[in-house]
């Protein structure tokens, strides 16, 4: 075997011991990932209050509740979500042009993989409405069931908007590290002030722009975070420090700016910090990042003990199909227990509600399990060859990203004029067919992977 002279090895020396920028896996990241979107699911749980007057489903908040507030400012993990989406972003994105691969290849994958389990969803409640109310179920619960269940689509429309960016991300950091945050947090303020009305008549629409400001720039973190080349580590002093001003950040800013203190909307509430998002989920996620770093030991602990790790690896391969169908288990719950035998939700916080909470989730934990068996396997990657070429990946996802977000704001719900027309003009159809034709430009099956 031909060696190298010491001279060329001294000139050029092996790179293969170092960890290229991007590339080092952080157990930490897959555990806030899959823990955030598991304390959501269980939130979604446990938060709703329900009552039935014989013609209408009432359905309040737990977290309305006074005080109860303070419970979101440690709860509300969306922050945690995205700062771990763009971890694992950064660290996938790299991994793949380091391969060679192509930024619009990698988009696909990206795109497929978070659309496609969205469409037996649709198959079951496009349907599901019209079969409910020709069986002669209540209207008014039927529409509403239909409206929330899609709402958890939000999520993936700002998620797939970061994910689409993340090519522009990783370049940004590159550049400039993350003083790119700067213009990201005070672009998130002035469009707060448009929210709040402080530029005058300006649409309120614009706000919505935040959508990609405040979360972009928590997926920003999470991009500089994943593109270290070994894990960060910080101490409990720097996890301290940043717990303590982000958290005093944000009750300066609720105690003496326009924002509402709670950190989720809620009914009834005049203005929300999540639709649109505000500049206090930054300050939010400054705090609860810094909680995070003060528990990380613990945490990584608590995942290296042989039950918690089968339960980490057991969830992964899960967790969109959880999050997706968790809410269709509540409704079915609900729908037997509130709307068939009369069952209301105790005062929350009162014994009764308290006593509840345990038997009230393993019910609806066993009603879930059989709607994992069912659908998880449209989460799992196959083989399928991605579109390289750039604009059918940029209208894929386009189409994608209308379609998810035209079922988040109309829902499932059947049109309310009969007819195929206006089923297709006011009716779920033309939104599932959006996500269908993206879904169908970023790539075809078959081909083997990219």
């Amino acid at each position: 075997m031909q060696t190298l002279p010491r001279e060329a090895l001294a000139a050029n020396p092996p790179t293969r011991t170092t960890a290229p920028v991007g590339t080092a896996r952080d157990p930490l990241v897959d555990v806030l990932r899959t823990g955030a979107l598991a304390l959501v699911v269980i939130q979604h749980w446990l938060l709703p209050v329900l009552a039935f007057d014989g013609t209408e489903l009432i359905a309040g908040n737990a977290l309305s509740s006074p005080g109860w507030w303070a419970v979101t400012w440690v709860t509300q993990v969306m922050p945690l979500v995205f700062f771990a989406g763009g971890a694992a972003n950064a660290i996938s994105y790299r991994r793949h042009r380091a391969r060679g691969g192509q930024a619009s290849e990698w988009l696909a994958r990206r795109v497929r993989r978070l659309a496609l389990p969205v469409l037996p969803l649709a198959a079951v409640w496009v349907p599901l409405p019209h079969l409910l109310l020709t069986l002669g179920a209540p209207e008014q619960p039927v529409r509403l069931a239909a409206g929330i269940v899609p709402q958890l689509l939000w999520f993936l429309v700002a998620y797939l908007g970061a994910v689409a960016l993340t090519p522009l991300a990783v370049r940004w950091h590159d550049q400039s590290g993350l003083s790119v945050l700067a213009v990201l947090a005070g672009g998130a303020l002035l469009v707060d002030g448009v929210q709040f009305g402080l530029f005058g008549d300006l649409p309120p629409e614009l706000a919505f722009v935040n959508v990609l400001l405040v979360w972009g720039a928590v997926h920003q973190v999470g991009i500089a975070y994943g593109s270290r080349r070994t894990p960060l580590t910080p101490t409990a002093w720097q996890g301290l420090l940043l717990c303590v001003t982000g958290y005093g950040l944000l009750a300066l800013m609720v105690a003496f700016g326009p924002y509402p203190t709670s950190m989720i909307g809620l009914p009834g509430a005049a203005t929300s910090n999540m639709a649109p998002p505000t500049a206090c989920l930054l300050a939010l996620t400054a705090g609860q990042l810094g909680l995070v770093a003060l528990v990380r030991p613990l945490l990584l602990r608590l995942t290296a003990r042989r039950p918690v790790a089968a339960a980490l690896r057991w969830a992964a391969p899960r967790m969109m199909t959880v999050y997706l169908w968790h809410m269709t288990a509540l409704t079915a719950v609900a729908g037997v227990l509130v709307l068939g035998i009369g069952v209301a939700t105790p005062a929350p916080g009162s014994p009764g509600w308290l006593a509840g909470l345990l038997p009230w989730v393993a019910l609806l934990a066993l009603t879930l399990r059989p709607l994992l068996a069912l659908f998880t396997r449209f989460e799992r990657e196959r083989p399928f060859r991605p579109e390289h070429r750039v604009w059918p990946v940029a209208a894929g996802t386009a189409l994608v990203a209308a379609g998810l977000l035209g079922l988040t704001a109309g829902g499932f719900a059947p049109a309310t004029a009969p007819g195929l027309t206006a089923e297709l003009v006011e009716g779920p159809l033309v939104w599932v067919a959006a996500v269908v034709g993206g879904v169908a430009l970023v790539g075809r099956r078959g081909g083997g992977r990219a």
